[in-house]
C-alpha cells in the first residue's frame, strides 16, 4: 500500500461525505420549511385572527428547523478544512508498511 494513494483515497471519501451531508441537510431544511409553511397558510386561512401568534411562533420554528443545515455545513467545514484524518494515518504508517 502506497500512502499517497491511501491519503488520496481519504480526502476523495472526505470529499463525499462532506457534499452528502451538506446536500442532505439542505434538502431536509427546505423541505421543513416549505411544510412548516403551508401549514401556517393553512391556519391562517381558517383563523384570521391567530395570525400574529402563528406568524411567531412560525418564525420561531422555522430559526430551528435553518439551525440543522448550518450545523451540518460547519461540520462538513470542519472535517473538509482539518487534516485530522491524514495525520492518524501518517501516525499509523509505521504499522502499515
Amino acid at each position: 500500500m502506497n500512502i499517497v494513494t491511501e491519503i488520496a483515497q481519504l480526502q476523495s471519501s472526505t470529499a463525499i461525505a462532506v457534499a452528502i451531508m451538506i446536500g442532505c441537510s439542505a434538502i431536509g431544511g427546505a423541505i421543513g420549511i416549505s411544510l412548516l409553511g403551508s401549514k401556517f397558510l393553512e391556519s391562517a386561512a381558517r383563523q384570521p385572527e391567530l395570525m400574529p401568534k402563528l406568524f411567531m411562533r412560525m418564525i420561531l420554528l422555522t430559526a430551528f428547523i435553518e439551525a440543522m443545515p448550518i450545523i451540518s455545513v460547519g461540520v462538513a467545514l470542519w472535517f473538509a478544512s482539518s487534516s485530522l484524518f491524514a495525520q492518524n494515518l501518517i501516525q499509523m504508517l509505521p504499522s502499515i508498511t
